[in-house]
């Protein structure tokens, strides 16, 4: 049933049709190919619940809207933000607008989204997409998308490469003389906190490196000061997912009177722009987040008009060299 204090949905449509939402679109825009009884079933849901389409939406047949819909997590990590803000800089010096939504990880939340995108006639999709649940509700979107921030799970996706710069801070430390490295994970079910540690840890086997226990965060700069406490003794340095928790690592270290990077030396991961005034300042993997929304715009844009998209490559991270990281103690 729809819910009574909105109106009826393209889900609700697709429901009562027994049809997907992609058909729904599709019959609402008039695409050649849909079968006879089938448009006739959704055009008889639509009729028995009394849906309407936005204006935008019914324009969407007959006129580009020259519009680009974002769909960003509700967060404000480092990571989501600045890439938010390089797609919507993107699409603007592309000659497109931004609509941009932002939704919880949730797919009730993540539908809705979508759906409020797709009401408002956007030509195309950009979706920030750090969590799994998010990724799983873009699968089968009838019209351009692509996704950020996580590496798509094989969706058309574009990312900074995650082992290419785990390989280079653990191929740092190696260089400074650490073989026992440990790992500080984001959470569990974020896609770019699962690739690092699986990057960390594929890093280490091939090196012959110890694995010393994978410890996990929550990405904030506290969750690194209370995980200070939990190192493994024979731990000199670690590799933290993200530059946040990387600092609160090297303030619990401190206030227990571990110096950094005499005793222990620590990375981190983005580069914010806290990590080059840290005490010491943070050897870190930076992301190009500029980079990555120019390519998703230049893709998705040449495939609206109907031109060669470019090659979808992976952006290469590059390694920042601070004072967080000396050889270890003999």
């Amino acid at each position: 049933m729809a819910d009574q204090r909105r109106g009826p949905s393209i889900y609700d449509v697709a429901q009562r049709a027994q049809v997907s939402h992609q058909t729904v679109s599709r019959v609402l825009n008039d695409y050649a190919g849909i079968r006879p009884a089938t448009r006739e079933r959704v055009l008889e849901a639509i009729r028995e619940l009394g849906y309407r389409r936005s204006v935008a939406a019914r324009t969407l047949a007959t006129s580009r809207t020259r519009s680009i819909g974002v769909l960003t997590p509700a967060t404000a990590g480092f990571g989501p933000v600045s890439t938010l803000l390089a797609v919507e800089h993107a699409v603007r010096a592309a000659g497109y607008r931004p609509l941009v939504t932002s939704v919880v990880p949730e797919p009730d939340a993540v539908r809705a989204g979508v759906e409020f995108l797709l009401d408002h006639a956007v030509e195309a999709l950009v979706a920030i997409t750090p969590y799994r649940v998010m990724v799983a509700e873009l699968e089968g979107l009838e019209l351009p998308f692509l996704t950020l921030q996580g590496g798509g799970e094989g969706l058309d996706a574009v990312s900074v490469d995650q082992s290419a710069a785990i390989d280079a801070l653990v191929d740092h430390l190696r260089a400074l003389g650490h073989t026992a490295i440990q790992h500080i994970a984001g959470p569990a079910g974020y896609i770019e906190a699962d690739l690092r540690r699986d990057a960390f840890e594929r890093s280490a086997r091939e090196r012959g490196l110890p694995l010393l226990p994978v410890l996990a965060g929550d990405w904030t700069a506290d969750a690194g000061y209370a995980l200070a406490a939990s190192l493994d003794p024979r731990a000199t340095a670690v590799v933290a997912g993200n530059d946040q928790m990387a600092l609160g690592v090297v303030h619990g270290l401190a206030d227990r009177g571990v110096r950094v990077p005499e005793d222990v030396s620590v990375t981190g991961f983005d580069d914010i722009p806290e990590a080059a005034h840290s005490l010491p300042p943070l050897t870190t993997a930076h992301q190009d987040f500029a980079e990555i929304g120019r390519r998703a715009v230049a893709r998705l844009v040449a495939r609206l008009d109907g031109a060669s998209a470019p090659p979808l490559e992976a952006v290469a991270p590059r390694l920042v060299v601070r004072r967080s990281t000396a050889a270890p103690r003999a």
